[in-house]
C-alpha cells in the first residue's frame, strides 16, 4: 500500500540527489576552473559508486525477490538499458545552450526536459525501488520511518554520484559567463526529473510487489549502460591530455568509489 507520507519520504530522498548536483558548482565559488586531473578522478569516483550500487546493491536485492530466478530479474536489466539507448537516440543531436533556458518557448522547454529526463530519471528509478521496504520491519529509522538499508545506500550514491555531473555541467556555464548562484541552479535544474522518478517508481512497485525484481534490475540496467557509455568516455576524453590519458586517475577513482561504499553493504 503506498501512503501519502510515504511517497513524500521517497521524494524527499530523490530531492536530496537532486540537490547534490548543486554541490559540484560550489567549487567554482573559489576557484577559477576545476583541473582535468580532478575532474577525470570524480569520475572515476561516480563510476565506482554507480557500479558497485548497481551490482551489489540493485541485483543482488533483485535476485533476492526473484528467488534466485535470472530470466525477471533480466529481462528488467534489458529493459532498462532499451530504454536508455532509444532516448538517447532521439535525443542525441539536440543542442541544448543553457542562456536560453529562461527564454525558451513551450516546445524549447519540453525538449530541455526530455534532455534531462534522460539523463537522470534512471537515477531516480534507483532511488524509488530501493524505498520499496519503506516502512516495513528489518530497516533503519530515520525521521519516524523504518528506511531500507538499501534506501540509505542509493540515496548516498547518487547523491555522491551527482557532484562530480554537478561539475560537468558548470564548466561550460562558466565559459558563459553565468554567475556561481546561477551555476548552482541549474546545476540542481539538470537533476530535478530524479525526485520525480524515485516517486512513480516507488508507487509503482509499492503497489505491484510482483514487478520489484524487474524494477531492481531496471534500475540496475540503466545505471551501469550509463556508466559505460557516458561517464567513463566522459572522463577519458577529459583526461585525454594528460600522461597516459587519464587512465591512472580514473582507476583510482574507480577504486575509491567502489570501495568507499563497501561499509554500506554490511548495514
Amino acid at each position: 500500500m503506498v501512503t501519502v507520507e510515504n511517497l513524500v519520504f521517497v521524494g524527499i530522498a530523490g530531492l536530496v540527489t537532486a540537490l547534490a548536483t548543486g554541490l559540484g558548482a560550489v567549487p567554482f565559488f573559489l576557484v577559477e576552473e576545476v583541473s582535468d586531473r580532478w575532474n577525470v578522478v570524480l569520475w572515476g569516483v561516480a563510476s565506482g559508486i554507480m557500479l558497485s550500487a548497481s551490482v551489489f546493491g540493485l541485483l543482488v536485492e533483485a535476485l533476492r525477490e526473484a528467488g534466485g530466478s535470472p530470466l525477471v530479474v533480466g529481462a528488467g536489466v534489458l529493459a532498462g538499458v532499451v530504454l536508455v539507448v532509444v532516448a538517447h537516440d532521439v535525443l542525441v543531436d539536440t543542442e541544448i545552450d543553457p542562456r536560453e533556458y529562461a527564454e525558451a518557448d513551450v516546445r524549447k522547454l519540453v525538449l530541455i526536459l526530455g534532455v534531462l529526463t534522460v539523463h537522470s530519471f534512471p537515477e531516480g528509478v534507483a532511488v524509488g525501488v530501493s524505498f520499496a521496504e519503506l516502512g516495513l520491519d528489518g530497516g533503519v529509522s530515520v525521521l519516524g520511518f523504518s528506511v531500507p538499508v538499501l534506501g540509505v545506500f542509493m540515496t548516498v550514491a547518487i547523491s555522491i554520484h551527482n557532484v562530480p555531473e554537478g561539475v560537468a555541467i558548470s564548466i561550460p556555464l562558466r565559459s558563459m559567463g553565468v554567475s556561481e548562484p546561477k551555476m548552482v541552479w541549474w546545476a540542481v535544474f539538470s537533476s530535478l526529473p530524479q525526485p520525480i522518478g524515485a516517486a512513480l517508481a516507488f508507487a509503482s512497485v509499492r503497489s505491484a510487489r510482483a514487478f520489484l525484481p524487474a524494477g531492481f534490475g531496471f534500475a540496475a540496467g540503466a545505471m551501469v549502460y550509463l556508466v559505460v557509455t557516458e561517464f567513463l568516455p566522459e572522463a577519458l576524453a577529459t583526461g585525454r591530455d594528460l600522461p597516459r590519458g587519464g587512465v591512472p586517475e580514473l582507476a583510482a577513482g574507480i577504486a575509491v568509489g567502489a570501495l568507499g561504499m563497501m561499509p554500506l553493504f554490511v548495514l
